[in-house]
């Protein structure tokens, strides 16, 4: 692979796997930031599940192993627009879904909460699946959709066949939340207390586009990104329910809004921090300005095949986008564990 990468931890996937995942890509060039020129998506596709109607994204062959890649906030689908030619050229049918709040993905009822709690999410990754007769998928993602993969991993460990995930493992615990951090850490977390307050919901509807590409810039201090790369994604931003999302999921963090009770179930297991058995890479780029815990403080979080990777060349917080080779290959990498 082009990008050094400082294996940590149990090298369990070995040499003979990254020279043929290597070979399939073709990762002997460096990769890039990505610009405007990047390829985008073809047309979307729409599809029931759950309560949404789901916008998504497919590449790759109808019959090849599935992956899941799921987004964060304030990105969009197109935070993998680089990863996903890169996997369907190797035979992966590739998922590239509109969480809720996202682009073209909407509620099927006026009535259903504008939810943004984990469980929810997740619920919905399920629900897509079931609606593409989906089985079992690989399970990759970045901020919000990294902590998504992760529970689907964990309490749906018969409906994953691996799990890649950028910074970890990041299920929440409400409780847990009320402690607070040093003053440096709460730093990094402002935009989640602006949000809390009357005041932010109303900026941060008014400013979506200015809001979200300050949190790219500080995200990803050295991602040379150009407008046209940044409104490609801001565009999804635009959805009715992004700002209730959006807002729905800080303050349920924080304890200051309640969630669904359907969802009590999944919440009270994740309370419990369970491990996650299915094999996983998780990543880590040397320029995240997001906050993220160090790989130590999770690497117990992994009972079954693990190993870690640390990303170095000014990787910021949107890896599978400004890395997308390094990414693609964990997602085969892990399939072969």
């Amino acid at each position: 692979m082009s990008e050094k990468i400082d294996l940590q931890r149990r090298h369990l996937f070995g040499a003979a796997v990254l020279t043929v995942g290597a070979a399939q890509l073709g990762l002997a060039t460096p990769a890039a930031a990505q610009t405007a020129t990047a390829p985008s998506f073809g047309p979307l596709k729409q599809v029931d599940a759950g309560v949404l109607s789901v916008g998504y994204a497919e590449a790759g062959p109808a019959n090849g192993p599935v992956v899941m890649l799921l987004h964060g906030w304030p990105y969009d689908i197109h935070t993998y627009v680089d990863v996903a030619p890169l996997l369907a050229a190797a035979g992966w049918r590739v998922i590239v879904p509109f969480l809720r709040g996202y682009g073209t993905t909407r509620f099927l009822s006026a009535d259903t909460p504008r939810n943004g709690q984990q469980g929810a999410i997740a619920q919905d990754v399920v629900a897509l699946m079931d609606a593409l007769k989906i089985d079992k998928a690989v399970m990759a993602g970045c901020d919000w959709g990294a902590r998504t993969a992760c529970i689907v991993a964990a309490l749906w460990p018969q409906r994953t066949k691996a799990l890649v995930s950028v910074s970890g493992y990041l299920v929440s615990n409400v409780q847990a939340g009320q402690q607070p951090l040093p003053p440096a850490a709460e730093l990094q977390w402002w935009y989640q207390f602006y949000l809390t307050t009357e005041r932010g919901r109303r900026g941060y509807d008014a400013n979506r586009h200015a809001f979200a590409k300050l949190i790219w810039q500080t995200a990803s201090p050295q991602w040379r990104f150009d407008d046209a790369t940044f409104e490609r994604s801001a565009r999804s931003l635009d959805n009715p329910d992004h700002v209730a999302i959006a807002v729905h999921n800080y303050r349920w963090r924080l304890g200051l809004a309640a969630g669904e009770s359907k969802y009590d179930e999944i919440e009270a297991k994740l309370a419990t921090a369970p491990r996650i058995a299915v094999p996983a890479i998780t990543l880590e780029g040397d320029a995240n300005g997001a906050p993220h815990p160090e790989p130590a403080a999770y690497a117990g979080k992994f009972s079954g095949p693990y190993e870690h990777r640390n990303l170095t060349g000014g990787i910021g917080h949107n890896l599978p986008q400004e890395a997308p080779r390094a990414f693609a290959q964990a997602v085969i990498d892990v399939a072969k564990a």
